[in-house]
């Protein structure tokens, strides 16, 4: 891309009096993202030159243009339209209004007015500067950016307690931290209870445990009896709830409340429970505990010792703290560290609590520290909803910080299987390098079951390590093999013993993870699954429940919600637009060709979702609708003397093919090849900055060379080697008319030499040999049936029969599984690579979609297999009621 500097200014103010409609605006929109210089420059030019462009009329279709297409990325290019748009066009008044008026592409349970391409709400507001009007943005975005470097967690009333308890080495009658007792006291709820119980009616349970914990505390210290009086009240009013099912009971609660309870009746406390319900509380935590007497595995240990609260002096405490972490803590639990300061004296555990109050003054948090976890759960969240690109920077700084914290070994990382495995899968897909030696351990199903979470069955845990053993880039990362079976097994035993699963996963989640691993789904898809049924509960629960405040789930639902609704609109449109396309070139006409228009843009939109991508993802679908074509044309609609006079125009590429003596057919087909190729070779080479139509004549000539050859292996009956196959079947596959020219509309430029380097080249084959083989997989009843091999067929036949159907697939599926690692390799690989990521991207998101499309059966040949994801992205709106 040219860099502009000030010697550029004749350019943009020639440009702006050019007298051209909008003229400004179409520089504006043309100079491409990162030229800030440029950008300013326009932006004091749109205040000097405004009688000359409102004389034009600003062009309000720009305008549009530039209001759906990634503004915040390229906000000055947003706030310069935005601002020559108010400024000098009439018709911006009528534009506004338009633009506050609901759109039908949204759910109507929807609480958000959202309107189509023009109506992503950035929240921009006005703010007078002499006599030009600016705009600032004060939206979603701008919210969402402010807080995604903070994260605030919620007091724990529970654990607070039990630090409260912890009485001062110097002074053992008296509190080592007074400061949480007196929090205590000015936090308890109006019906008596402490807790987050009152946010979510389901965390009653929950209340009762906090509830105690801070009537132990202030009993312990004589304080607060009135308080004490009314928090009794409240467990009294409230005790039958714990029998109910429906309600969320914190982690151990079976232990900790009963061991609660007798602590009460021990310090002569009358706790308001019958002595009977008392009794029986006792004797099935008796029960329990003798029941696994005999179970030393490490697992059970870890778990007696997190819930040591409540065993008092049934542990032995010195045991109890080879759990501590190096910073002090126990489980990063503060009241675990707490109730074990009050059997044994700890100065490291005492720092740890010291340093936790100096963090959060009068209260603490139920775990810490959470920071990294937190953070990789917010880019996850982000990811997931399809804003990525809107904070880009943010994300970067965030995964930089915790990457830093990766190879530091961190023990926020290294101590917790969650947030490892996420931190892995996150920094590795964003082209960090990171090791897959650190699921060494994990690897082995029995190291699980001998950690706290195997002891708990923690399936949200197994969940992220499923999910980080797909991120496989070497055939030599067994490591990784070995974690996705163990970790898929355990799931599937999930969901057939439907066990009671955590709060922050649902058995939706665990069956969608094993039937669409994350090759084989579509981010777009993925992306409104996630917006339906995201921020369900605002809460967690460990021992006690708890919040953590970063982003505000509301503000990052309502960007993805009208981010999704205006892509949306922009895709009926394109689709349209596309529909129109084919009827003006006549290739409806072509009754050998199957109509797939709606497969074709599918797969573009599904690919390069976002709005600025409009021209990628009109080169793709077009593209997509002419290799359909040809492909049918030199299967079964064309005769010889027609294909080879096809490929004769391609190779001529001149105005005067008109004149040529050819068949209709040929005409249609070439008119449209001819008319397409020129027109994007137009487009990309203004882009690129020199010419690129000769490469895209190339690679057409190239696909029409090698359906060629297949044409005549059929016709001569010929049957080719295997190897023969496969080196001519990747190229004859088609993806090069596809991804190719779509990549100089991507963004960075492509010089020359990058276009002709080995790693572009292997790119490409890559994921064409995996797109070959499913094909052949779904495809070799079909094929068989019209006469025509494939590498099925071809490897049965060279193994003479003693290789069956089964045994040739599975072979294909092994080689299908290596090409998609290797290619994973080249898309995150940042050392020696010249392509750069946003194009490598576009291969991989190819292969997942390739994956999809030949999941079951061909999808792309069926008739109805991909209707429902067709009209998932492009059609049905979102149905989004929980904002």
């Amino acid at each position: 891309m040219k860099c502009w500097t000030n010697s550029n200014f004749p350019v943009v103010e020639e440009a702006a009096r050019s007298g051209r409609p909008g003229g400004l605006l179409h520089l504006i929109l043309t100079c491409g993202p990162g030229n800030v210089c440029m950008y300013a420059e326009i932006w004091m030019l749109s205040v000097s030159v405004s009688q000359q462009d409102k004389a034009n009329g600003a062009d309000v279709s720009l305008f549009m243009r530039a209001r759906g297409c990634g503004v915040e990325r390229n906000r000055l290019v947003y706030l310069c339209a935005m601002n020559l748009a108010i400024a000098h066009s009439p018709s911006f008044p009528v534009l506004a209004a338009s633009a506050r008026s609901p759109s039908p592409s949204c759910d109507s349970r929807s609480s958000i007015p959202v309107a189509g391409a023009a109506k992503l709400d950035h929240g921009c507001k006005k703010h007078t500067s002499g006599n030009g009007t600016l705009l600032c943005s004060n939206g979603p975005m701008e919210r969402i950016r402010e807080h995604l470097q903070k994260i605030e967690l919620s007091a724990s009333s529970y654990d607070t307690a039990w630090v409260a308890m912890v009485p001062s080495p110097m002074s053992p009658q008296r509190p080592c931290f007074p400061q949480c007792l007196n929090w205590i006291l000015d936090n308890q709820h109006p019906d008596g209870s402490w807790g987050l119980h009152h946010i979510h009616p389901s965390l009653i349970i929950d209340g009762l445990s906090s509830t105690l914990a801070c009537i132990l505390a202030l009993e312990r210290w004589k304080s607060g009896q009135e308080h004490v009086r009314r928090g009794l009240s409240f467990i009294e009013s409230n005790f039958s709830r714990i029998v109910d099912e429906q309600l969320h009971s914190p982690i151990g609660f079976d232990i900790i409340f009963p061991g609660m309870v007798e602590y009460a009746l021990n310090i002569g406390l009358e706790i308001p429970i019958d002595q009977s319900d008392i009794n029986n509380m006792l004797c099935k935590r008796d029960a329990e505990l003798q029941r696994e007497q005999g179970n030393n595995c490490e697992g059970r240990k870890a778990y007696l010792a997190y819930v040591a609260e409540g065993l008092a002096n049934i542990l032995d405490w010195r045991e109890i703290m080879k759990y501590q972490r190096e910073n002090g803590s126990l489980f990063n639990s503060p009241s675990t560290t707490a109730a074990a300061l009050m059997h044994i004296y700890d100065a490291k555990a005492l720092e740890y609590l010291r340093s936790l109050l100096l963090r959060f003054g009068c209260s603490v948090p139920t775990s810490y520290p959470v920071d990294v976890h937190i953070h990789l759960c917010m880019i996850d969240n982000i990811e997931r909803l399809g804003v990525a690109r809107h904070f880009s920077h943010e994300i970067k700084s965030i995964l930089d910080r915790i990457y830093r914290c990766w190879l530091l070994n961190d023990e926020e990382i290294s101590s917790d299987m969650a947030t490892c495995a996420m931190a892995f899968r996150l920094l590795r897909m964003n082209g960090y390098d990171v090791s897959s030696d650190c699921f060494t351990q994990f690897s082995e199903v029995n190291y699980f079951y001998n950690s706290l979470q195997g002891y708990l069955k923690d399936v949200s845990t197994v969940l992220e390590l499923y999910k980080a053993s797909q991120i496989k880039i070497s055939p030599n990362e067994l490591v990784l093999d070995k974690l996705g079976s163990w970790s898929r097994d355990f799931l599937k035993q999930a969901l057939i013993s439907n066990q009671k699963l955590g709060l922050q996963v649902a058995l939706q989640e665990v069956d969608y993870a094993l039937n669409f691993p994350f090759y084989a789904n579509l981010e777009c898809l993925e992306h409104k699954r996630n917006i339906e049924n995201f921020g369900a509960e605002k809460f967690h629960v460990l021992k006690t429940s708890y919040q953590h405040c970063g982003i505000n789930d509301n503000n990052l639902l309502r960007l993805a919600l009208e981010d999704f609704c205006t892509s949306q609109s922009i895709y009926r449109k394109e689709l349209q637009n596309l529909e129109d396309w084919v009827k003006e070139n006549k290739l409806d006409q072509l009754e050998f060709a199957r109509q797939k228009q709606a497969y074709c843009y599918f797969s573009a939109a599904a690919t390069l979702f976002s709005p600025e991508m409009s021209e990628a993802r009109m080169s793709w679908a077009k593209n997509s609708i002419l290799t359909t074509v040809v492909d049918d044309f030199f299967d079964f609609g064309g005769s010889r003397e027609e294909l080879e006079s096809l490929i004769s125009l391609v190779e001529k590429w001149d105005g005067t093919w008109k004149e040529e003596s050819c068949s209709e057919q040929v005409k249609i087909i070439f008119s449209a090849l001819f008319n397409t190729i020129n027109e994007h070779g137009i487009r990309a080479s203004a882009l690129q900055q020199r010419s690129i139509t000769h490469h895209l004549v190339e690679i057409w000539l190239t696909l029409m060379k090698s359906m060629m050859k297949e044409a005549e292996w059929t016709l001569n009956k010929e049957v080719p080697s295997l190897d023969e196959y496969m080196l001519n079947g990747y190229v004859s596959f088609a993806l090069g008319p596809i991804i190719l020219p779509a990549l100089y509309f991507v963004g960075p430029q492509l010089p020359e030499y990058v276009v002709n380097h080995p790693e572009y080249q292997n790119l490409l084959k890559l994921v064409s040999t995996c797109g070959r083989l499913l094909n052949d997989i779904q495809g070799f009843q079909r094929e068989g049936k019209e006469g025509k091999l494939n590498s099925v067929s071809l490897r049965i036949l060279r193994s003479h029969g003693s290789a069956s159907e089964e045994e040739v697939k599975k072979e294909m599926q092994r080689a299908i599984d290596g090409s998609r690692t290797e290619l994973l390799r080249l898309v995150l690989q940042q050392d020696g690579s010249v392509v750069p990521r946003p194009c490598k991207d576009l291969f991989w998101k190819m292969c997942r979609i390739l994956h999809v499309f030949y999941m079951k059966t061909d999808g792309f040949t069926s008739p109805k297999e991909m209707l429902g994801a067709v009209n998932s992205v492009i059609h049905e709106p979102l149905k989004v009621s929980h904002i």
